[in-house]
């Protein structure tokens, strides 16, 4: 039996005080499954080398135009304007908080993910390792993953920067490659801090600057910076031609959030699925269930397939699963259109085909919704807030095939179907709105 459409918040029938039931805005299957794919940083600018086309066009994806074409395309304004368009600020309103009333920072979602214990007064940075290197007088980010290092060096490397400069402050907790987290106890989260991702190529000195204002922090810096510079991991990664990891780089400060979980925000049972901690930190404080994937990288190498396999089985137990992968995001850092597109060929064939292939082996009532979180441009190599793709595609009502449309930013920006946030945009994907803050408490 479906579920009747509702139209007012006054419809809601609550007893002794509680929720009944949120608002749906149309009649839904009963035990339909929602999967929000996203392909980090897929979106781009249209680009003089591919003819006036961006990569999404030239790429191979039947997977994604398949679920265009039988379903619908538009676009979302997924940065609130004012904010930097951040993973961190897209995916948080992406899954129905608005980041504009939630957000604090991108290091204590990171910390979240970690299970990093804060108090109320303690600021969590996320810190990358970084490669600077000399050009003149100017002091140049060359590289913000340094080399995107192995887990393997980055943890002897940042146990030596807790041992010779830790204090009773300050710690870096080790995490995945180059990311980390810098946890300051009772520190300054007020800097204007810059991401590293931004700086590429650039001179880093006003940027640094921001760290005089803290000048415990920039102590701190400092001798991990000497310490990094002496290290023998990196004395072999400059023998063998790869950037060393000379600097730490600490930014995205805040600290943490508060959110309503998830369940009892949208009346569904929820997972996520990624490599990175931004989405795990994210997903546990909405109370998701967070799986690990093993092989997940959070690069061109990862584990898509097992990605999907994982969500199949468990959207046995749950309602809603959210499926992200940083591989394009990365690749778009790096200005590589080759691996770009190449990432892009992958999420389509080995996430979004192969989950068509699976999901109908456990049901045949879903709603798929695919999109990105930003446009990382390769041209610029860093994000942009401009709106960008999405799709969503609906098993109980895709019966005629709409026309050949690419999955992509012309067919979207042309769609008059926009939303003005993520939180619309997943509001209108779960077909339902959210429990009040007041309803939920």
């Amino acid at each position: 039996m479906g579920r009747k459409k509702k139209t007012e918040f006054s419809e809601i029938k609550q007893e002794e005080g509680r929720l009944d039931d949120v608002v749906f805005l149309e009649e839904i299957p009963e035990g339909m499954k929602y999967i929000l794919l996203i392909g980090d940083g897929m979106g781009d600018f249209f680009m003089k080398e591919l003819d006036g086309k961006t990569p999404l066009e030239v790429a191979i994806t039947p997977g994604m135009d398949f679920i265009a074409s039988y379903g619908e395309i538009g676009s979302c304004q997924t940065v609130p304007s004012g904010m930097h368009p951040g993973s961190d600020v897209a995916i948080m309103g992406l899954l129905g908080y608005p980041p504009e009333e939630k957000y604090t920072g991108r290091g204590p979602i990171e910390a979240a993910s970690r299970n990093i214990v804060m108090k109320p007064e303690d600021v969590a940075y996320r810190c990358n390792l970084v490669t600077l290197k000399f050009d003149g007088k100017d002091l140049i980010m060359e590289d913000y993953s340094a080399g995107h290092i192995s887990t393997e060096e980055a943890i002897q490397l940042i146990e030596s920067i807790n041992r010779n400069a830790g204090t009773d402050k300050i710690e870096i907790f080790p995490g995945v490659s180059y990311r980390h987290i810098l946890i300051w106890k009772g520190g300054s989260g007020g800097l204007h801090t810059y991401p590293p991702h931004d700086l590429l190529g650039k001179s880093v000195w006003f940027a640094f600057k921001a760290y005089e204002e803290e000048p415990y922090l920039k102590e701190f810096i400092l001798k991990a910076i000497e310490i990094l510079e002496k290290h023998p991991i990196n004395q072999k990664r400059k023998f063998e031609n790869k950037p060393p990891a000379n600097a730490i780089w600490p930014w995205g400060q805040g600290r943490m959030p508060e959110l309503e979980p998830f369940e009892k925000k949208w009346k569904l049972k929820g997972a996520a699925i990624s490599a990175v901690d931004l989405i795990k930190g994210l997903a546990k404080l909405a109370s998701l269930t967070v799986i690990e994937v093993p092989g997940a990288t959070g690069y061109i190498d990862t584990n898509y397939e097992g990605k999907v396999d994982y969500a199949i089985e468990a959207l046995k137990q749950h309602d809603f699963v959210v499926i992200h992968v940083e591989a394009p995001d990365e690749v778009s850092h790096e200005g590589s259109l080759e691996l770009k597109i190449k990432a892009i060929d992958d999420f389509d064939r080995r996430v979004v085909r192969y989950l068509l292939e699976k999901i109908v082996t456990i049901t045949d009532k879903y709603r798929i919704l695919v999109c990105c979180d930003h446009l990382t441009p390769v041209s610029i190599r860093t994000h942009s807030s401009k709106p960008v793709p999405f799709a969503i595609f609906d098993s109980t009502k895709a019966k005629e095939k709409k026309g050949e449309i690419n999955f992509c930013e012309r067919e979207a920006y042309r769609s008059p179907l926009f939303f003005k946030s993520g939180p619309e945009l997943l509001e209108y994907f779960l077909q339902r709105k959210p429990a009040t803050l007041n309803e939920i408490s």
